[in-house]
């Protein structure tokens, strides 16, 4: 049986403290609002675009929206559909590119990078988010994890310039997290379990595990073991 990690993604506002998910989100929605007001302009291509649920953040900050993905999605929002390591569109032709959560899903991710390089214009910049923890999602397109190291490396490697790397959550989202997932995957017929999840779910046990673990990563925030990141980069001009 393969358990459904993560949900195509459709609005980014029906995430709260009864969802699962609700810490990773936190963070990762806060610091991609930041990464797009600061730095998003001109032409944007979307890579793996999805349902396109961050389309909105880019309202009045930019002149045009393209999303990519290997297949249309149910709302047919997918302006090209192609593979993201060859996208049949010219040379420097977007002043911002936008890929979240994708590379980890990217056999060929160095592709990935060679792609979005070359989309850009010169002084363009690229807006990239991926996980460090996470579950196996995308069964079985689920191939890497990455470092901010890992990252840098291959940004550098492919012609950009670091302009910020923003772990999204600390340790203590990470074990919240961890807890909240352990939860949801639960199989187990032991009644202590089942118990457990009766509380965890019908009595909603879940919202306490995020109010807590939120307030305790903010408190004592240390990314030695963080859920994702979100890297921007800037295409050198030579």
């Amino acid at each position: 049986m393969e358990i459904k990690i993560d949900p195509v993604l459709t609005d980014i506002h029906k995430i709260n403290k009864r969802s699962t998910s609700y810490l990773v989100y936190r963070f990762l929605f806060k610091d991609l609002k930041q990464a797009i007001t600061k730095y998003a302009t001109g032409k944007v291509i979307d890579i793996g675009c999805g349902n396109k649920p961050y389309e909105k953040l880019f309202h009045g900050k930019i002149t045009n929206y393209t999303g990519c993905d290997i297949s249309q999605n149910k709302l047919n929002t997918v302006d090209i559909i192609c593979n993201v390591t060859n996208i049949p569109l010219p040379a420097e032709s977007f002043d911002t590119v936008f890929c979240t959560q994708v590379i980890e899903h990217v056999a060929d991710h160095e592709q990935l990078l060679n792609e979005s390089y070359r989309l850009l214009k010169p002084g363009g910049h690229i807006i990239l988010s991926c996980p460090l923890y996470w579950p196996i999602h995308g069964e079985p397109h689920d191939f890497f994890r990455f470092t901010k190291f890992g990252l840098e490396y291959l940004l550098l490697k492919k012609g950009f310039s670091i302009l910020e790397m923003i772990s999204n959550g600390g340790a203590w989202a990470t074990a919240g997290q961890a807890i909240a997932h352990g939860f949801e995957f639960s199989r187990s017929k032991s009644l202590r379990l089942r118990v457990m999840r009766f509380f965890f779910y019908r009595l909603r046990f879940i919202s306490l595990i995020n109010t807590f673990f939120e307030w305790a990563d903010e408190k004592d925030f240390n990314d030695t073991n963080t859920i994702n990141y979100v890297v921007v980069a800037k295409k050198t001009i030579l």
